[in-house]
């Protein structure tokens, strides 16, 4: 990977359950995601990101590992993991992978080891802690999925840590042994020639080791409503420790030496912007994306400068992500039903135009909204357990539809592990390739854009005034500038482009109001 190539790169996210099955399990897989990536580089992206397919009791979907060397065998093998590479690789495409480094499964050969004995070779490869005096946890540590932070194992006579489900036993990076075994599982997938890793939930895989109670956060602050104990919290203890950053630089040096692998980190966190600026600060991470738009609940031009401000030219390369497996589709969040579409244009265009890496989330160039899952269908664990306060991942994780006339939209030939909501299948691949007015073609030819437009790549951010409640700004330099506009709302917002800017993408030519959810993006010509 030379030089900073990977700067404007626009990386597509595949989830593997959910992309292809070849097998007639229901169930998508990697022969499944090699046997579509011609329609991932016919978007034009630079390349993939693969959530996890590692062996798995699939407790959190795969964020459970219990073989971090190997393909579970619902997907496949460690064969049809290299036909993938190697077919992705002759499509021009670079192959990025999850690694989940905060946690394992409590299946992993590892905590089976650890649980038993205080004293064997892998006693303190994960966070274990006494009771306190009444037999109570060994601090105030609340889990991301609900209740305490902390399950008692009779085996071990103590506590071990989770910051996730009770089945994702937290790994100690704070022990040398444990690093080198991640830089060692890190040299593996190298030598099978991925091209990156996204590091999944990073700023949790340290803690403090004096299990200091975390102070309560203030009403009003951090994530609102609350609907978990989690978000009682401030998380200062349990998770974003300083000696994170050592070994950050341990990766990047692994990295470096194998010719620049790309590397991003997943920083969650209400007040996250400053955090992931260290993680990419020299000699660490290229770049890292946060949660600033995956859980926002509306799109303004505050919240898009806000975000922007975070990253000034001088403090390392973000990413940006609108919507992932995690999160509810943007289009769901942003718009009503009825201006779907052109609301998943608009935000399709503002996405490519951000200065920064970007992730595409499989459908998202379909303009797919959220799904509705039935309370019995739910697979989330999330979900389920704060049902109906939280409606959980799994709206965001059902079938990619690539055919509208066939069972299941294409995806499989059984019944899929999820639904397939109705609303999907008139959006398929095969209804929207041949219309060149389609979202999916649309999505190609503003891939194409950013690819052709230094400006867009990695040019400057530069907010522009505009009325409310359009969101406007320029990329560029002195040489090469775009205005580009955003109007994220149902109603047309009188304006016209300046003087002296031609159209170069985006709907209405000039007239003197940008329609609803309507996006143009403009060069300077005078």
């Amino acid at each position: 990977m030379a030089g900073d190539d990977w700067r404007g790169w626009v990386l597509y996210q595949v989830y593997p359950r959910s992309f292809q099955d070849t097998t007639g399990d229901g169930i998508g897989d990697l022969r499944g995601i090699t046997a579509r990536l011609d329609h991932v580089a016919s978007l034009g992206v630079d390349g993939v990101w693969l959530s996890p397919f590692y062996p798995s009791p699939m407790a959190d979907f795969g964020y459970d590992v219990a073989d971090y060397r190997g393909v579970d065998p619902m997907f496949g093998t460690l064969a049809d993991f290299d036909a993938l590479a190697a077919r992705a690789h002759a499509l021009g495409l670079k192959v990025v992978i999850d690694q989940v480094w905060c946690h394992t499964s409590d299946r992993h050969p590892w905590f089976q080891s650890s649980r038993l004995d205080r004293a064997g070779d892998r006693a303190d490869w994960y966070v274990w802690a006494d009771a306190k005096a009444d037999g109570t946890p060994p601090s105030n540590w609340q889990s991301v999925f609900g209740g305490p932070a902390w399950t008692w194992d009779a085996r071990r006579g103590q506590y071990y840590m989770h910051n996730f489900l009770s089945a994702q036993p937290q790994l100690n990076l704070h022990h040398r042994p444990v690093q080198d075994a991640l830089l060692d599982v890190a040299r593996f997938w190298l030598d099978r020639g991925v091209d990156g890793f996204r590091l999944d939930a990073l700023n949790f895989a340290m803690h403090d080791p004096a299990l200091t109670d975390n102070p309560a956060e203030a009403p009003g602050r951090g994530v609102w409503p609350r609907t978990r104990p989690f978000d009682f919290q401030q998380h200062r203890h349990n998770q974003s420790q300083p000696g994170m950053m050592a070994f950050v630089e341990q990766v990047r040096a692994l990295t470096d030496s194998d010719g620049g692998r790309f590397t991003v980190a997943e920083i969650p966190g209400a007040d996250s912007g400053a955090e992931r600026r260290a993680y990419v600060a020299p000699g660490r991470l290229n770049t890292a994306y946060g949660f600033d738009f995956l859980y926002a609940p509306d799109l303004t031009a505050a919240r898009v400068h806000a975000a922007m401000a975070q990253w000034p030219e001088d403090a390392g390369w973000p990413a940006w992500a609108f919507c992932n497996h995690d999160a509810p589709r943007a289009v769901s969040r942003w718009a009503p039903e009825a201006d779907r579409d052109a609301a998943a244009r608009m935000a399709l265009m503002l996405l490519l135009c951000l200065r920064g890496v970007v992730f595409l989330y499989q459908g998202e160039e379909l303009g797919l909204p959220q799904a509705a899952v039935p309370f019995e269908r739910l697979a989330d664990p999330e979900a389920i357990a704060n049902w109906p306060h939280t409606l959980g991942r799994d709206g965001a994780r059902t079938p990619m539809p690539w055919t509208t006339d066939t069972p299941w939209a294409g995806f499989s030939t059984v019944e899929p592990w999820l639904p397939v909501d109705p609303r999907h299948p008139p959006l398929s691949v095969d209804a929207q390739d041949g219309d060149p007015d389609s979202i999916l073609n649309l999505a190609r030819r503003l891939i194409a854009l950013r690819k052709g437009r230094e400006a867009l790549r990695t040019g400057a951010y530069r907010p522009v005034d505009a009325p409310e409640p359009l969101i406007a700004f320029e990329r560029g330099d002195a040489e090469s500038r775009l205005l580009c506009v955003f109007n994220p709302t149902a109603a047309p917002v009188p304006w016209s482009l300046p003087e002296g800017w031609g159209l170069v993408a985006g709907g209405g030519g000039v007239a003197p109001s940008l329609a609803p959810y309507g996006a143009w993006v403009a060069e300077w010509i005078a």
